[in-house]
């Protein structure tokens, strides 16, 4: 285990196989390719080839390294050639039985002092461990794909794993360019733990017919900053790989979180297992296509089969941050807007954060001072909700708080014209509370704007069982021409986004409570790993852990689910008003303004 790691073998040359050996013959190890099959194996050196004819024509190696890189990359169909290596990485499909055949029959190939890696996701580390010959030298290392691009490395531990072992591949992997983060040996580990939850109940939420696939994951890419959806990522990685993920994550946890969807299991049985096979979620021009095409799920276009209200002027109740984000949007789509607030003063120091925030768009060339002037023209700040009487649409952006709320809609209930919609920004409450405190329930809807709102493109159109259909293809309508992207849900705790994103961040908060990660290693491996352009911790603390709190309780009292307990470390923190940034501490501490 003290020697170099200069030959390696990589068994299981697939798209994780081959994509590791790529990187380790780069960066100038000797790397044995082992599969039963032929195919497989000359499809690995193609893709070399092509990856490295790639990296010439784009002037960052010359021919010459090319052929270096292409004489370290020799394949095989029989074990036995790892018998020289010093590394044998084990990327075969995701089984006990499959990879317990490759680590018995490896027992009798290799040195000793060879380190035998497990690529597993999902599976025991100790379990294998145990059946080999030598479990000391056995450990799991966990790369992402596509392996080139994906910085994050799990190295996983066992409680029999040598930690010299662990001391080698670590090495290796920040020599590959790689961040290696240690983690102990529980299924999913730190990234696939947390991520396979989330697609788990992205896929939940599909099946309950609650949003369809395409307002589901541009939800999640809009509203999250994500690089992908999240079915189009179940396509991506494999309904199949994802059910025997969760599988073992269920059989861990016995969180009904990770009980895979029955959506899961009835794709994986009819062979729509994503991209790979040419549908899943979606439908693939072909077999491994990322191309998208249109089948019998498709949306059709945005027509409504009902014509909706015509929108001039819009009130905006609130003088906050959302509040004026929300009135300064409307305001540069042509909208005539009434900031009304509860006194003139804040009302005029709303307007006056709006100025601020189109004076920084024209210091950055994004639009011109004449734009910044018409639009604030259009603004009128007014102190009293009366100034909502001739308005077409009423949104409101005060406290979540359900009973503040209600009084305000019963109050634009007596103010607003007959035939004005009336919108609530409600980021989890019931919007037929809303409604049910006015005369005109089906002139009632959700707008849940995403902060800050300038920026942010999503909006969740949320129709209650009382909605008109006029209303509703009213503010889709009028969400399109302000140039964001509407997605229908109903009117349920969390809506789509938070509803998904918050059960994620409780369980990371959950994996720091149980000790078996840090912050820093959470938050790196989701943002390496995952894509994701925050940590879970970082994320918490910019939102507030009273208003996460907040939410989180919702959802636990709207589905009834244990695994939505709020994790006591949160309830903990926010009891002792360690709030995230806008108190200076959270989960981490923050300098003082």
């Amino acid at each position: 285990m003290d020697t170099p790691l200069s030959t390696i073998a990589v068994v299981g040359l697939g798209t994780m196989g081959t994509g590791i050996a790529d990187v380790l013959v780069r960066a100038g190890r000797e790397v044995i390719g082992i599969d039963i099959s032929d195919t497989a194996a000359a499809q690995a050196v193609a893709a070399l080839e092509a990856s490295t004819a790639r990296a010439v024509a784009r002037e960052r190696i010359t021919e010459e390294e090319r052929q270096d890189v292409l004489a370290r990359f020799r394949t095989f169909s029989d074990l036995q050639a790892a018998a020289e290596a010093d590394l044998v990485i084990e990327v075969v499909p995701e089984s006990y039985e499959a990879k317990q055949e490759v680590f018995r029959a490896l027992d009798g190939v290799v040195r000793p002092g060879t380190i035998i890696a497990t690529g597993t996701n999902a599976l025991s580390v100790t379990r294998l461990a145990a059946d080999s010959a030598h479990p000391e030298r056995v450990l799991g290392l966990h790369f992402f794909t596509p392996v080139q691009a994906m910085k994050l490395v799990e190295v996983v531990s066992s409680v029999l794993t040598d930690p010299r072992a662990v001391e080698a591949v670590t090495r290796l992997a920040l020599n590959l360019g790689k961040e290696p983060v240690a983690v102990g040996d529980r299924a999913g580990f730190i990234a696939d733990g947390l991520l396979f939850g989330y697609l788990n109940q992205a896929a939940a939420m599909y099946e309950a017919k609650y949003a369809s696939r395409e307002d589901i994951d541009a939800a999640m890419k809009l509203g999250c900053g994500l690089p992908m959806g999240p079915l189009a990522l179940l396509d991506l990685i494999g309904v199949d790989t994802a059910r025997t993920v969760l599988e073992a994550m269920y059989a861990d946890s016995h969180d009904r979180l990770h009980a895979p969807a029955p959506i899961l299991k009835q794709l994986s049985e009819a062979g729509l297992t994503g991209r790979k096979s040419g549908r899943g979620f979606y439908t693939y021009a072909a077999p491994g296509s990322g191309e998208v095409v249109r089948d019998a799920l498709t949306p059709l276009g945005s027509a409504e089969a009902s014509a909706g209200r015509e929108i001039r002027s819009v009130g905006v109740a609130g003088s906050g941050t959302m509040a004026s984000g929300i009135a300064e949007v409307f305001a540069k789509a042509g909208y005539q807007v009434v900031l009304a607030a509860r006194s003139q003063e804040k009302a005029d120091t709303a307007k006056a954060r709006i100025a601020k925030s189109l004076g920084r768009s024209v210091d950055k060339g994004r639009m011109t001072g004449e734009a910044r002037d018409a639009t604030l023209a259009l603004i009128t700040p007014a102190g009293t909700l009366d100034a909502f009487a001739d308005v077409d649409l009423a949104l409101e952006a005060v406290a979540e708080d359900l009973e503040v709320k209600q009084e305000l809609f019963a109050r634009l209930d007596k103010i607003c014209k007959p035939g004005a919609v009336l919108a609530t920004t409600t980021s989890s409450l019931p919007v037929v509370a809303c409604a049910r405190a006015t005369s005109r329930p089906q002139d009632v809807i959700g707008m849940h704007f995403f902060n800050p709102a300038p920026a942010m493109k999503l909006v969740e159109i949320v129709r209650t069982v009382l909605t008109g259909d006029d209303v509703h293809a009213t503010v889709r309508e009028v969400t399109t021409r302000i140039r964001k992207h509407p997605v229908d849900c109903g009117d349920r705790a969390g809506f789509i986004v938070n509803a998904l994103l918050f059960p994620y961040l409780n369980n990371a908060i959950k994996m720091v409570q149980e000790h078996y990660a840090t912050l820093d290693d959470i938050d790196a491996a989701m943002k390496l790993g995952g894509g994701y352009p925050m940590g879970p911790f970082e994320l918490l603390d910019v939102v507030g852990l009273d208003v996460s709190l907040a939410i989180e309780q919702v959802l636990h009292r709207e589905f009834r689910d244990p695994g939505l307990a709020p994790a006591p470390l949160l309830e903990h923190l926010v009891a002792a008003g360690c709030l995230g940034r806008k108190t200076g501490r959270g989960f981490r501490e923050y300098a003082r303004r």
